[in-house]
């Protein structure tokens, strides 16, 4: 009866007070409400938002569903990452062993594919043998030795935001803000961390398209990290055309080794280094960005970075000689070239359709429970604003037969636009946003 009572008052556009929330997430995690209930309510919340109180007692509710892992014991600075999340989107998999090579210790929980977004889990399990399901003893164990460690929710940690995260996916209620804010911090907070950078996108690719929905987010989450002692700090990044140039998750986590090797595009390397720069400030391990920079420069040019990954991957039960061999991952078993259609200036690259397209060819989910493809996806060396010639390749297709080989040049016809002029594209990296407020990000 709880829950449907709480359906019909949000529904109304009525308040659930904090032990309304606390009652009912508890008895949600207890199999004790169906998810058909709890989706009805998630479409009442993405309708009907949630006040302030409500979206810190939704937080809290998720948080405590579970475990916290504990790391007083650790010294030394607990810094974690969260994406928003857009297409082609693996600074994750660069920035974690990046981080914990220069001296920061990240415990960081990643989600799968969401929407037309992919996911850190789903990339990671791309490489053979590796596990994201571990358990908190192993988590804080791996911690201890190697100071870094990649882990998708599990049973333990905010297990009711786990089976709401899989919900919104399959419900069309993932672009709900407070829902977004809800889920982060709960999954953040709950990783012992003593600060949270965060990577808010904006553009046509992101969930919130809008800068000023985005920082209000933003906003809402500082006030979240600041009432659990968690400092926060954001920057606001674009997504108005995939990052980097792989979208697809074994085709991403190549990406990712090629940028941790000294070889990655120059986007998703900017992007890295600014949000290792924000991390570094954090922690304390750097006084200025300047200093910052230099010391994340020598720890990818040193091959401190990568080896660190490869410690990661052998920790967590993977092979790590993917990363002196990307061959490795799985291959799709069909490949073609996209040639552009006519010369020109490309106008758009358009990542609502490709990371669309990548559920198309079987790499995301469009149910909870799909099984994806991980080496489906495509390769775009175009940026928005370049030149190119009528029959130049813009991009590869990869695909698990010929019917997706089809389907993938569909999807980059309407994604790609080559026309006669573009619209500049947006800057990286457009703000930063702390508690003291917003300023324009002056790199």
């Amino acid at each position: 009866m709880l829950a449907r009572r709480l359906i019909e008052r949000k529904r109304d556009g009525g308040r659930i007070d904090p032990g309304e929330w606390r009652a009912l997430i508890t008895a949600y995690t207890a199999g004790q409400v169906p998810d058909h209930q709890m989706a009805a309510l998630l479409m009442a919340v993405y309708i009907r938002g949630l006040a302030t109180e409500e979206i810190a007692a939704l937080t809290t509710a998720m948080l405590h569903s579970g475990a916290v892992l504990d790391l007083a014991h650790l010294p030394g600075p607990k810094i974690d990452k969260h994406s928003t999340g857009g297409v082609g989107d693996k600074v994750s998999l660069v920035l974690a062993p990046l981080m914990a090579s220069a001296g920061v210790i990240v415990p960081m929980i990643s989600g799968r594919g969401l929407g037309h977004t992919g996911g850190t889990v789903d990339k990671l399990e791309a490489i053979p043998g590796f596990r994201t399901d571990l358990p908190l003893a192993q988590a804080r164990a791996q911690l201890e030795q190697i100071g870094c460690v990649m882990l998708s929710q599990s049973a333990e940690i905010a297990p009711a935001d786990r089976r709401i995260y899989a919900l919104r996916d399959a419900t069309a209620t993932v672009e709900s803000l407070p829902l977004i804010a809800a889920s982060i911090m709960s999954k953040k907070l709950a990783e012992g961390l003593s600060g949270l950078v965060l990577d808010v996108k904006q553009g046509s690719g992101a969930f919130i398209p809008d800068v000023a929905r985005g920082i209000e987010l933003v906003e809402c989450m500082i006030g979240l990290g600041r009432a659990h002692g968690v400092p926060v700090v954001a920057l606001m990044t674009a997504m108005d055309q995939p990052l980097g140039r792989a979208c697809g998750n074994a085709l991403e986590t190549e990406e990712a080794i090629h940028a941790l090797t000294g070889d990655g595009p120059a986007d998703l390397m900017a992007l890295t280094m600014g949000l290792g720069t924000e991390m570094l400030l954090m922690a304390g391990l750097a006084a200025t960005a300047a200093e910052a920079r230099a010391r994340l420069e020598d720890a990818l040019a040193s091959g401190a970075a990568a080896r660190k990954f490869q410690e990661v991957i052998e920790a967590q039960g993977g092979n790590p000689g993917v990363v002196d061999d990307p061959a490795m991952l799985p291959q799709a078993a069909e490949c073609e070239l996209f040639m552009a259609p006519r010369s020109g200036v490309v106008v758009q690259i358009e990542p609502r359709a490709i990371g669309q397209g990548v559920v198309a060819l079987g790499g995301g989910r469009t149910n909870a429970d799909d099984v994806i493809d991980p080496s489906v996806g495509f390769v775009i060396v175009a940026k928005a604003g370049d030149w190119v010639d009528g029959g130049e390749p813009l991009a590869t297709i990869f695909a698990r037969d010929r019917a997706g080989v089809n389907e993938g040049r569909a999807v980059l016809r309407r994604a790609i636009i080559v026309g006669d002029e573009a619209p500049p594209p947006l800057p990286l990296i457009t703000h930063r946003v702390t508690e003291a407020g917003v300023e324009r990000y002056a790199g």
